[in-house]
């Protein structure tokens, strides 16, 4: 059995609380929280411990699969966990993946330890897409919509703004653009031209609402780029109209093959229901393969580039071969 720790309790450590007690090859050593642990109650009753006894379980945890933000907690949380664990982590600032990367290789080959970072449907799934489509179409062009739906690292990063209480962000893909790319059309399209982002916030009682607003808009990597709407709702409209946290998007490689050009479209889509819940699967899948690597001796940080296929699937290889090839 691959034993398994979970560092942080919100959506996606409960997701991932639930995706690995499905799991036939893999058991929950426990759960680590900032929380008092005897204020919180896991829904499988599994032990709860403060995040500062985390190094105290080494040698009984072989994967530790981190559930923080990538604004503020999975910076540091992963250099640090990759010093006593084989870790999974979601990180998902696109701009920031090269320098954390090499932050969390250091800390992983110092001390032995295989990490996987950036895992999820985007970066992860789509990333992979991403790879393919570039490999079969050499002669074309990438397109990726995202939405709509809820961005949990979005929201995450305006819930950390001075003065919110609490906050919900969708990323809705532009129409026209999309049905542009899916036609074939091969259009250039800005970053600004292919989404909007619409903002629901619970500001603090007193909370300056104008600088709420003014910083969501401009901040770097998450809302400066596109064109924003930030709505002030109350904490019932947020429960009442936001409770869900649905997400997907499409990944297209258009290109063309052959001395006569021939056009070819890859369209690799996903809709969820519940993206918490499918990224706490996408990481328990790869916390798999992260055990069996670790088992061959390897080390240092890795991304969904670097992982065989078949390492993430609970079944050997034989039956790989017969069932699904």
């Amino acid at each position: 059995m691959i034993r398994i720790g979970i560092v942080g309790y919100g959506n996606l450590g409960r997701g991932v609380e639930a995706a690995v007690t499905k799991a036939e090859d893999m058991t929950l050593v426990g759960v680590f929280t900032r929380r008092d642990p005897a204020s919180l109650i896991t829904r499988t009753k599994v032990p709860v411990y403060h995040i500062e006894d985390t190094a105290k379980m080494t040698g009984e945890i072989d994967v530790m699969i981190l559930c923080g933000g990538s604004a503020n907690d999975l910076p540091t949380q992963s250099v640090e966990m990759a010093k006593n664990f084989n870790i999974i982590d979601s990180f998902d600032t696109h701009a920031n993946i090269p320098a954390h990367f090499a932050a969390v290789d250091e800390a992983s080959r110092k001390n032995g330890h295989i990490s996987i970072i950036s895992v999820g449907w985007d970066p992860g799934l789509f990333s992979l897409n991403r790879l393919y489509g570039q490999a079969i179409l050499p002669q074309g062009d990438d397109y990726t919509f995202w939405g709509k739906g809820v961005s949990q690292g979005h929201s995450d990063a305006i819930r950390r703004i001075e003065g919110v209480l609490d906050a919900r962000q969708y990323t809705i893909p532009v129409d026209e653009a999309l049905q542009k790319v899916r036609s074939g059309e091969n259009p250039t399209l800005t970053t600004r031209q292919k989404h909007t982002r619409e903002c629901f916030v619970v500001a603090k009682e007193g909370a300056d609402t104008g600088l709420i607003e003014k910083t969501i808009k401009e901040m770097p990597n998450y809302f400066a780029d596109y064109d924003t709407t930030v709505h002030f709702i109350s904490k019932e409209e947020l429960d009442r109209d936001h409770s869900g946290i649905p997400h997907g998007g499409t990944v297209f490689r258009t290109g063309t093959t052959g001395f006569d050009g021939n056009k070819h479209v890859i369209e690799y889509k996903l809709t969820l229901e519940s993206n918490p819940e499918f990224t706490s699967s996408v990481l328990t899948a790869y916390a798999r393969a992260a055990y069996r690597m670790a088992k061959e001796g390897s080390v240092g940080c890795k991304t969904v580039f670097d992982i065989p296929p078949a390492y993430l699937h609970p079944e050997n290889g034989e039956w790989l071969r017969k069932n699904l090839l």
